[in-house]
């Protein structure tokens, strides 16, 4: 076995692949910002899940089939951003402009900075993970 299949380190290379597919996904939506129709997209976080291509649904976007209701003893689910689980920066419905865009600059890079702050600090423990292996065979 090589020091670099360890679970650990490989768990951070998939990190850090999922972080730079996302900032060009980000970069993408950046760069489409004025193209009349453009949807954004985004990865879908690989702990989370989502399609089987990994995209996820632009922010607002309802998909197709809902929870179907069958007893008057459930629960209503809240259809919206405030529900459990939602993050509290993400507005309910994304505003598309009359020309059919729907980026919004300030939240694309919103994400772009929480993206690349995430990479960062993914990058760093893989570099601390390395040092401490080279410690604990005597390289150091």
């Amino acid at each position: 076995m090589s020091v670099t299949d360890l679970p650990i380190l490989a768990m951070l290379r998939t990190r850090m692949q999922w972080h730079q597919g996302r900032q060009k996904l980000l970069a993408e939506n950046v760069a489409n910002a004025d193209m009349p129709g453009f949807k954004p997209r985004d990865l879908a976080s690989p702990d989370l899940g989502g399609r089987a291509d990994g995209l996820v649904q632009p922010v607002g976007a309802r998909p197709g089939t809902g929870l179907a209701v069958t007893s008057s003893a459930h629960i209503a689910l809240s259809g919206g951003a405030d529900g459990p689980g939602a993050d509290p920066r993400r507005i309910k419905e994304f505003e598309v402009r009359p020309s059919g865009n729907g980026v919004n600059l300030e939240d694309e890079m919103m994400k772009a900075g929480d993206n690349q702050a995430d990479y960062q600090l993914a990058a760093s423990l893989y570099q601390k993970s390395l040092e401490t292996l080279k410690i604990a065979i005597g390289k150091r």
